[in-house]
Formats: C-alpha cells, sequence, structure tokens
C-alpha cells in the first residue's frame, strides 16, 4: 500500500467525506458535554461498553453532583459509584488523581481554560495525565472542543489504511497524533461517524463487502485483492 503526502491526503479525504456523506448521511457535530466531563466519561468507557460507561457516569454524577465533590472524595467511594463500569478501583483512582492535576489550573475543575489553548498543546496536557491515552485526548479534542482530531477505533483505522489516509504501518495509538498534524482541512466529525459506518456495514476486518462499495475504486486494498464482477475490469479512481 502507498503512503501518500499531506495534498494527496486532503485531496483524498475530501472526495471519501463527500462519497461516505451521500452514503451515510451528513452528519453536524454537536458539543457532547463540557472537557472534564467528557474526559471522566471517557476515562469510564476504557474496557466496557457504551451502556455501562453511561450507566458509571450517571451514577457518579448523582453520588458527586460537582467535581469539586469527586475530587474531595475518597477513592472506594468514587468506586462503588462507578462499579457498573468495571475496572473501578483502578478508573476512581485515575479520575481522583486527574482531578487534582486540572485544580492546579482551575479552580472550578471545568477545563474551560483549553478552549483558548492550540491543538498540540491540548494534546500534550490531557496525554501528560496518568491513564489518559491517546483516544482520550481524541475524544475531548473532537466532541467537546469541536477540534480536528481523529478518535482511531478499529474501524477508521482499518478503513483509514485501506483508503490510503493513515500509513499502512501505523498503529492505531500512533494513528491518533498523525491525523492530529494533518489538521485535515474538512467536518473530522462527519468522517469519524461515517468511516466507522463504513467499517460496520461493508468495509468488514474479513470478507469485505467490495462490490457494492462506492469507495473501491480508490480503495488500495481493493487494488489488491480485486475480485472479479461479472467478468469485466474496474477502473480504479487514483486521487
Amino acid at each position: 500500500m502507498t503512503n501518500f503526502t499531506r495534498p494527496t491526503i486532503i485531496r483524498r479525504a475530501r472526495v471519501i467525506d463527500k462519497i461516505l456523506a451521500v452514503k451515510y448521511g451528513p452528519k453536524s457535530l454537536v458539543r457532547r458535554s463540557e472537557p472534564t466531563s467528557e474526559l471522566i466519561c471517557t476515562i469510564l468507557s476504557q474496557n466496557t461498553n457504551d451502556i455501562n460507561r453511561d450507566k458509571a457516569f450517571a451514577g457518579l454524577r448523582r453520588r458527586f453532583p460537582s467535581w469539586r465533590d469527586v475530587a474531595g472524595a475518597r477513592p472506594n467511594e468514587i468506586a462503588k459509584a462507578i462499579k457498573v463500569g468495571g475496572l473501578s478501583k483502578i478508573k476512581s483512582a485515575r479520575i481522583k488523581n486527574i482531578l487534582s492535576q486540572i485544580a492546579e489550573k482551575s479552580s472550578d475543575l471545568t477545563l474551560s481554560f483549553l478552549e483558548s489553548m492550540p491543538d498540540n498543546e491540548i494534546w500534550d496536557y490531557l496525554i501528560s495525565f496518568k491513564g489518559v491515552g491517546p483516544k482520550t485526548a481524541s475524544c475531548v479534542l473532537l466532541f467537546s472542543l469541536g477540534r480536528h482530531a481523529m478518535p482511531v477505533d478499529t474501524h477508521v483505522h482499518r478503513v483509514g489504511r485501506r483508503l490510503g489516509l493513515i500509513p499502512e504501518k501505523l498503529n492505531p495509538e500512533k494513528a491518533h497524533h498523525w491525523f492530529l498534524q494533518l489538521n485535515l482541512p474538512l467536518n473530522i466529525y462527519q468522517l469519524h461517524i461515517n468511516m466507522i459506518w463504513h467499517g460496520r456495514q461493508l468495509c468488514r476486518p474479513r470478507n469485505p463487502k467490495c462490490p457494492p462499495c462506492p469507495l473501491k475504486k480508490m480503495c488500495l486494498y481493493y487494488r489488491q485483492n480485486p475480485p472479479q464482477e461479472k467478468g469485466r475490469e474496474i477502473k480504479r479512481l487514483v486521487i
């Protein structure tokens, strides 16, 4: 597979974004929550599903109405509130530690000061927290701050590599910073959501549904593994 230059990736990303928006519909970012809530919620999502994550977050907010209350609570009290999300002892310690670090910069623990910082500085600040990795940092940047960051799950990584948006040998963790540095000038939220849909519906890990795929003409994977379609060759689109 080919590793493209940034201008080429931008051109490809724009075409891919338009095609996926036609296939799965346009998407508009509605910021899910303020940065501290997004950060804590993403930590609670680690090693669990969305349903249990949401239950754990709701349990935390019921027990502790403010982040100051959480910061002042004992770890075992926090763990009880988020037990449904799993790994409660580990997550409670991480949450308490992170809130204590945020308190050094923000008396109300809101992380509102991130709004005035450039993407790379926000990234470095979030990554400095123990237990916060590239995906968590990317989620806060995109979903809460509306920045050009791409949370890379298994679908985004697979689809991105096959379409040439992510270098072939780049693992998911490094792909987060790759997208941050690319700073793609388009609706990253829309591309992110639609790449996930595409990975679930057509671009599957095994036996991908290439024939009906609207992106097959520019797919690097398809070039290497072209199925026969009624005995004729399909012209590839190179961008």
